[in-house]
This record gives structure tokens, sequence and C-alpha cells, in this order.
């Protein structure tokens, strides 16, 4: 990728002048060959001879990456030990360096011929672009094989000449001949027929044939003759028929009108109720048509590749872990990097990982091969994100559990637009902006980190997510919040695997203890490097969190494990693995303890089946959240507490990230793990992606919109290879529809009163079945009474039986014998 990047790029050839190749040197080759801009060339020498043998070495040590690599091939061919290289300082052929690749073309730089003085007189009023005409001089002609070639063409004779023979006798030259008419019939053999016949000895082999051929269309001339009439003005004029008065009294009575009026009276009623309700003679096709430019072919629907970056000396396999655009600085973007390993794998392999730095990346559309800057970190990054109130300060979560931040004022004046990069109006595509000025020190392009947070009170485990809070307020140790009054965003808000989420001030706390002497503080002062400013030096090493939330389950000992943050001024969205919780960040007290303890959940709902990589809100309606896990996707919105509005069916491959759309309010985009991103639609299905298309050949870990002007917008795609796409959105995905807006906001709320509906209907069917279970409890009591009541009635009658036999004993009317024979009989 980056050798063709670079042929885009270098290989061009002058095609007045085909003997001079442009070259862009980077500030690193230009001090490999003592070429340095405004310092080895300058406006009056302007030129560098160069060996070939120093090229050489350098396309052995650098190999593609070298600047001259595109022209290898020239180089070589080159008889010459020397080239000239040449500053093209008004970047007259289109790059900032080219070299002359014949020897008479630097013999012609270098010792250009004398012009007498008369011509150079006239030579100043010839514009720059006139080339002065040079009469051809005559050279020895060199064969290059054009002789060949004419041999070949050439017709030659193939058949062999006949030879004929005739003779006469000596005496009869000179002789009178007599002409005269003879009947050849008559004579023998005097007449001869010479019929043909095919020849087996001899054949004619075609061995070309030129055929041309013309392919012209039937032509057919027809003519109409319309007829015209001579135009003429004509008037009409006509009277209304009226009634007589005796007609009018006659209908007046009769009772066949009667009966037609009243009963057509009630519809013509209703027809003039509709008429004033709504308007008849509205254009109803109208209002279904959309703009012209929402309409076009199959290939405006997809995404363009415009740029990649791949930093290609990295010593170890890496994945990116996020990215940002520079909020000011249009074309600059940022990625921080990670080893792609698991833990295991990164306890074996810790001793190298400690010798190879981690960095944050600053890309610039101008140069794709060699990142701007790069951030150092003691640890991987996962996550980061620059400060909205100045995007010099940069803050990033480590893997470790620290917080680190960045201060790159230092290095504005670096950052520059590109002096011959014409107009810089948002109005035209997008050019190279960013150009970094050539330094004797490389080393320079490594920012150190200014503080670290304290590893012992902040984060145990990897620090997923991170957030600055807005400008407008801030919070206190209780949660509480208040109103910014400075304007200035000065708190972080950041989740991590240790099931906490912490809150951070980069301000400097109020010293509670007297503070020391001044020279007992100037003995225990630490050394800070030059090259780091003092910007946080109050939080290096002792930086601990403002507050400290943890999230307990509460029915059992395990807790939540946050993975994504949303924010509001009051309450706190976060996710994790697979649920979605919404929550208040407002410590309440406990009456049992009295200490201060986080508020429960206010909702949990589980409705990812994976782990949960994207929770953002959308820049359209602050209460509509998009959450990304698993093999799903959800729409919610904030204050339904019954479920998501929206939530997809399982798709083929596993979701990794993804984003909403900067305009249009319908559409966002998906990554999945096999490299695919899916783009949804919700104006056109709600049920699956409008498309998918192929990114990359590995799982996609980060997507970043951006948008450039109102006729440009780019989106960043990183990969698990550490390859970094810049695709260009297409006009139908970027310019929202008539009345976009509205219509998804009533989708929205149609999908709210569906929950609602389907609220009711479970809340209905709840009781409908405490009913039901009611009844059958009836029924089963009065089966139950029922049986109990014949049992006693049995009993009863049991019982009288037996008080009347001993009744009878006692009467002497029955014998015992009898009553025992009796019992036997039965």
């Amino acid at each position: 990728m980056v050798e063709r990047c670079q042929l885009k790029v270098y290989g061009l050839k002058n095609r007045c002048h085909p003997e001079i190749y442009p070259l862009v040197l980077t500030s690193k080759t230009q001090e490999i060959f003592n070429c340095r801009i405004d310092e080895d060339v300058t406006d009056e020498q302007p030129y560098k001879l160069i060996r070939k043998e120093d090229i050489f070495a350098d396309f052995e040590n650098r190999a593609a990456v070298s600047d001259f690599y595109p022209v290898k091939k020239i180089i070589q061919e080159y008889p010459g030990d020397e080239l000239l290289l040449v500053y093209d300082k008004d970047f007259k052929y289109g790059l900032n360096f080219y070299f002359i690749g014949t020897e008479e073309g630097k013999e012609n730089y270098l010792n250009p011929p004398e012009v007498p003085e008369e011509q150079e007189e006239y030579k100043e009023h010839i514009p720059e672009d006139i080339h002065i005409y040079k009469p051809p001089i005559s050279k020895p002609w060199v064969s290059l094989g054009s002789e060949k070639e004419i041999e070949e063409e050439s017709v030659k004779e193939s058949t062999k000449e006949i030879t004929y023979m005739i003779s006469r006798k000596r005496s009869e030259f000179g002789a009178p001949v007599k002409f005269s008419d003879q009947n050849a019939s008559s004579v023998k053999d005097a007449y001869i027929e010479c019929t043909a016949y095919p020849d087996k000895k001899f054949t004619l082999k075609q061995l070309e044939r030129d055929v041309g051929m013309q392919v012209v269309p039937k032509i057919k001339d027809t003519s109409t003759q319309t007829r015209w009439t001579y135009p003429k003005n004509a008037t009409t004029q006509y009277y209304p028929r009226e009634f007589s008065e005796e007609e009018k009294d006659a209908l007046g009575q009769s009772k066949t009108l009667t009966e037609f009026l009243n009963n057509v009276s009630i519809s013509v009623e209703i027809a003039l109720q509709q008429n004033e309700i709504m308007n008849t003679f509205i254009n109803d096709w109208k209002s279904l048509a959309e703009e012209e430019g929402t309409f076009g072919d199959k290939t405006d629907t997809h995404l363009k590749e415009y740029q990649s970056f791949t930093y290609m000396h990295n010593l170890t396999e890496k994945m990116i872990t996020c990215v940002s655009w520079h909020p000011i600085i249009y074309g600059l973007i940022a990625v921080s990097v990670a080893v792609r390993l698991s833990f295991e794998e990164r306890v074996q392999f810790s001793g190298k990982l400690l010798l190879q730095p981690s960095l944050i990346l600053f890309w610039s559309f101008s140069d794709p091969i060699q990142p701007q800057l790069m951030l150092e970190s003691p640890d991987d990054i996962f996550c980061f994100q620059f400060c909205p109130s100045d995007p010099n300060i940069i803050a990033g979560g480590c893997i470790n559990g620290q917080i680190v931040m960045w201060d790159i004022t230092a290095h504005a004046d670096r950052i520059e637009n590109i002096k011959a990069g014409g107009s810089r109006s948002k109005n035209v595509t997008l050019k190279p902006m960013f150009l970094l000025e050539p330094e004797t020190n490389t080393e320079a392009m490594y920012i150190r980190h200014c503080a670290v947070s304290s590893i012992e009170n902040g984060h145990r485990k990897v620090i997923t997510d991170i957030h600055w809070l807005p400008d407008t307020f801030e919070i206190n140790r209780l949660g509480s919040v208040f109103e910014n009054r400075s304007g200035i965003s000065c708190q972080l808000v950041t989740c991590s695997a240790d099931c906490t989420i912490c809150f951070w001030d980069i301000r400097p706390q109020k010293a509670l203890t007297p503070q020391p002497p001044p020279e007992k503080k100037k003995e225990e002062s630490i050394e800070v490097p030059f090259d780091v400013p003092s910007t946080f030096l109050h939080l290096n090493l002792s930086w601990k969190p403002l507050s400290k939330i943890r999230l307990s389950k509460g029915e059992t000992a395990l807790d939540h494990c946050p993975t994504k943050l949303s924010l509001s001024e009051d309450s706190l969205l976060y996710k994790a693995q697979g649920e979605v919780i919404y929550t208040d960040w407002k410590m309440e007290k406990d009456p049992e303890t009295g200490r201060f303890m986080t508020k429960k959940p206010l909702s949990l709902y589980t409705v990812h089946d994976g782990g949960v990589h994207t929770i953002q809100r959308s820049p359209f309606y602050k209460d509509i959240i998009l959450t990304v896990g698993g093999w799903n996707v959800a729409i919610w919105k904030e204050g339904i507490m019954t479920g998501p509005l929206l939530q997809s069916s399982c798709a083929p491959k596993r979701y990794t990230s993804g984003h909403w759309s900067l305009t249009r309010p319908g559409v966002f985009y998906i990554g999945r793990e096999d490299g695919y991103i899916d783009i949804w639609d919700l104006l056109e299905k709600t049920h699956e992606p409008v498309q998918s298309q192929n990114i990359c050949i590995t799982m996609i870990t980060y997507i970043k919109p951006w948008t450039f002007s109102a006729k440009q917008q780019f989106i960043a795609i990183a990969d698990y290879y550490g390859t970094l796409h810049i695709l260009e959105i297409p006009w139908t995905l970027s310019r929202p529809s008539t009345n976009e807006v509205s219509r998804i906001s009533y989708y929205f709320e149609r999908e709210v009163k569906h929950l609602e509906y389907v609220e009711q209907r479970k809340k209905i069917r709840e009781e409908e079945k405490k009913e039901m279970e009611m009844e059958k409890k009836k029924v089963e009591t009065y089966q139950k009474s029922k049986e109990q009541l014949e049992a006693k009635l049995k009993m009863d009658y049991e019982s009288y039986l037996e008080l009347e036999k001993d009744i009878l004993i006692n009467l002497g009317l029955i014998k015992v014998e009898e009553t025992m024979s009796n019992k036997e009989m039965i």
C-alpha cells in the first residue's frame, strides 16, 4: 500500500521536458543527502549533485520507504556517477524537487549556452510559457532496428520468372512481311484453346490481407406538415334560462323535488364539511417527491476510498484502539495503537514490551507514510480525547489503569498550511493542509507526557472509556452538579474493567497543610526534563480521583463492569457486558451506616448477547441513544424504562463498533468482525441494513466520521491490523432528505407509543391471569368443600346407625348375637 501511494505522488513525468522527474523529499531525506531547503539549497544555488552510490545505500537501508524508490530504475540506467537534484521553489513541475535524468540535460543546466545581447534584450519581453524556436541540428543516423521493420513490410516477388527464347533464320532478317486474314478453324493447328485447370503442384498461400469496414446506420428522411389555420378573435354571449313564476310555484309544491332534496342534503353537507377540513386540490405527488440530489445510480451509495495510513516502523503487530479527528486542524487525525496480545501473552512478553514505546500517532493527508507527531505513553492507550476548551490538551487511558496527560502547545507553531496550496475555502474539495517544518533532530517528533495519575489510587484495570465534562457544569466530591463559571473544561470521567467510574479534576488542589520553607522546598523539588512542559506538573504521580463510583448489583457479591459511557448533566448511562444501565452519579447517605454510597441503578436491561463496544447519543436528538454489542444493535430513548425502541435481529457476524451519521438523523454505521460495515437508514428499512460494504479483511475496531464541508464528508475506519482507512461518504448518505428530522422523530414517537401499548397489554394480561387463577382457586375450593360435606354426612349417618343399635340393644328389642350375625352376613 505504501508503494502504491508513493507512485501516486511521485510517478509523474513532465511532457515538455521528458528528462525531468519531479520528486517529494521529506525532511529526513533532505537531512541524509544534505539538501535541506533554505540551508543547503537556496535561491542563489538551487541545485545539488548527489552520487549514485549514496542513493543505492539509501535503497539498502530504507528500501521502499526511500523517496528515490519510485525512480529506482531510471537512476540505475543513468550513465553518469552524479545526479543533478534541483530545488523547485515555485512548484513549476508540481513537487518541491526534481532531478535531471540525462547527462546532456545536466550539462545544459549547469553550463547554459551563451545568448547574444540582442537576444537577451528580446528574451526579457518573452513570457516564460512561450518557447523560443531552435532550428534542428543534423546528427549522424543511429540504427535502432527500424530497417528490419521496413524490410519485413516491403513487397517481394514470391514466384519464379518464366523465360521464353524465340529464334529464326538469319536470311529472314529484313525480309518484307505480309499480313492477311485467315479462318482459324479451317487451318490445322491454327487455333489452340487454353482452358483453366487446377495445378496440384502449385499452391498460393495468403499471408496477409487488409480489410476495412465501416458501419453506417440506415438513414430515413421523413417529413410532416401540420395544417395551420388563420387565427381569429371570437366572442360568445349567453343568457341564463330562468323558470317562470308558474313553473317556480309548481316546483315548490312538487313532492318529488322535496324528497330528492331531503335525500341528498345530508351527503352534500358532509361533502362541504370535508372540503372545509381538507384541501381537495392539493398535489399529492408533489408531497411525495424528493429533491433531485437524493437520486443517483448504485455507485453513489457506496463509500469511496480516499486515503489509508499504516505505520511501517512497528516492530510488533499492533491494532488501532481509538480514533479522533483534530477539532481545529482539518486533515489531521490521531490514533492510538496497542499490541495484539492477550493477558497471558502480555505477561509472558512483558520484558520485550517495555522496550517498545506506546504511542498516539498523528496522521496528515499530506503525508501517508510518516506520522507528523507521536505522543509517548507509559503503557498502551485504549482511549483518549481532545479537551473541548483547548485542543492542545489531550487525556488518555492506559491498559494499566493510569490516566496520561499531554500538552502539545509548544509544537503548535510547527503546524502550518502548505504554502503552495491555493485557497483554503471549505467550498472546495480537501487538499493537504498540514505539514511540519524540517527539523535537524528526528527525536523531536516524539512528545513525552506531562503527567500520569497515581497507580495506587486510580483504576486497577484497563480504562475502557474517557470523556471530558462540558464547560458548562462541574461536580464536587459528593456528585452534586453546579455551574462552571470559568467556562473551561477541567474535569474528566473514566470507566474501567475494575467495576468503577471515576471523576478527575486537573486543577491543583488547595493544600491543607502549611507550606514548607522555601529552602526545604527547593531541596525536595524534582528536576523536570527540558522537553516536558510544566502544565500538569502538580498532578504527576500524585493525581487522585475526585469521586469514585462502584457499580454494585446489590443482590449478589458481583459488580457491573462498565465498558462505555454516555453523559447527561444529572445522570449516567453506561454499558456493562451485554447490559444497559441507567443511574444517577450523585451519592446518597446510607441511613444505617451514615456513609455516602452510590445510588442503585434506576434501570437495568439485558439486550445484547455479547460485550458492548459503542454507546452514543444522537447528534440530532439528545435523548436518543445507540448501543452496539454482541450480534445486535439497539436504539433507546432516555426516560423510557420499558425497553429499547429498536432492537435488531442477530447479525451473521459479531458487531465491533458503531457511530451515528453527523448530517442524517436516520443513518448510522456499524462495523463487523469480518471487515464489513453495515449502513442503516431508518427511512428505508428498520429491520435490516440498507447495504453492506467490505472495507478490509480483518475486524473493524473503530469508526469515526468527520465533516469537512457541506459538500464533502469523510469516515475513518480502523482495523485490527493497524491500518486506518479514510473513505469519502457519498452524496446520498451525507445530505438529508426533505423533513428527515421530523420524520425520524415521528418514527421514534410511534415506537414509544407501541412500547406503551405493549406494556399496557402486559398489565392487562397479568390481571387476566390473576383473575383466572382466582376463579380456578374458587372452583377447587368448591369441589373440595363438596367432598368434605359428603364425607361429613357419611360419618354422621354411620354415627346415627351406631346410636340406633345401642338404643335397640338397651331396649331389648334385639340381641347382641343377632347384630353379630348381621355383621357376618354383611
